[in-house]
């Protein structure tokens, strides 16, 4: 069994709510990430999401497009986070660990070698920019590597493209709350439960909602309808506020989790 998915059957056992947590590797730089990571689960993150860096993040917003940047001018490759999820191994074999990006250095790794190289380290990809119709082959890959390949859906996503999605799914569904780039706040969540109905009604994965969850108000508005939820923006404009002292920008991060965290714990059940 995966580790996401023997996770997200632990917290439904007890009817919690799972806080998935992003931090973009290599930011603000490499030598910091592993501890951050560390400490994204000692503030209660149940899944951490690790974003591949790239040189065109179209889907980011300005706060993750300018991580992306600053891991970037240390070379942060997807050779170094490999290295850094083993790392991470080292100490925690038990915390799921997704990476998210675009394909572009999957590519330039090769994707063989990248499944191969992952396997017992990463649990999950998300693709940003690799729809269901050019996934097979990649799946297959993975799947072989026991590797969930996770998918977004969006408001605008239609019964049919669901239905497409549910086929190559695994491990769970990443619901982007709104049209538009991560780090925005116009979220709705009559919308979001209306839409999350919907797609329960095809697919039996668990549901993350991601993007303009921001704080512990949001995060229990949420997870009153989602099975999980993701924190990327906010976290990572504390690394960025704090980037020349790390203790700081650790203790502002874990403060923030906690409270969301708690939040979670006294949500309501879907």
């Amino acid at each position: 069994m995966s580790r996401i998915k023997t996770c997200f059957d632990a917290l439904k056992a007890n009817n919690e709510k799972a806080l998935i947590s992003f931090v973009t590797a290599g930011d603000p730089h490499p030598k910091h990430t592993v501890s951050i990571m560390h400490a994204l689960v000692e503030a209660g993150t149940d899944l951490i999401e690790v974003g591949v860096p790239f040189s065109d993040p179209m889907a980011d917003g300005p706060v993750i497009q300018q991580a992306c940047e600053r891991a970037l001018e240390h070379d942060t490759s997807l050779t170094d986070i490999l290295r850094m999820v083993a790392e991470f191994r080292e100490n925690d074999q038990n915390t799921p660990i997704v990476l998210m990006g675009y394909q572009n250095p999957i590519e330039v790794y090769g994707a063989e070698r990248f499944a191969n190289d992952a396997k017992g380290l990463v649990d999950g990809v998300i693709t940003v920019d690799l729809p269901p119709e050019e996934c097979a082959e990649i799946n297959q890959l993975y799947r072989a590597a026991n590797i969930d390949s996770i998918f977004l859906m969006a408001p605008t996503t239609d019964i049919s493209r669901i239905r497409r999605i549910s086929e190559m799914a695994s491990g769970f569904l990443y619901y982007v709350s709104f049209k538009g780039i991560t780090g925005a706040s116009n979220l709705d969540i009559v919308s979001v439960s209306s839409k999350l109905s919907e797609i329960r009604g095809v697919v039996d994965l668990p549901l993350a909602v991601g993007f303009g969850i921001k704080d512990a108000e949001t995060a229990a508005a949420v997870a009153a309808v989602a099975d999980a939820i993701v924190v990327g923006s906010a976290i990572v404009s504390l690394i960025a506020k704090n980037q020349e002292d790390m203790p700081t920008a650790l203790k502002e991060v874990k403060s923030l989790l906690q409270g969301i965290k708690s939040a979670l714990d006294n949500a309501g059940s879907i």
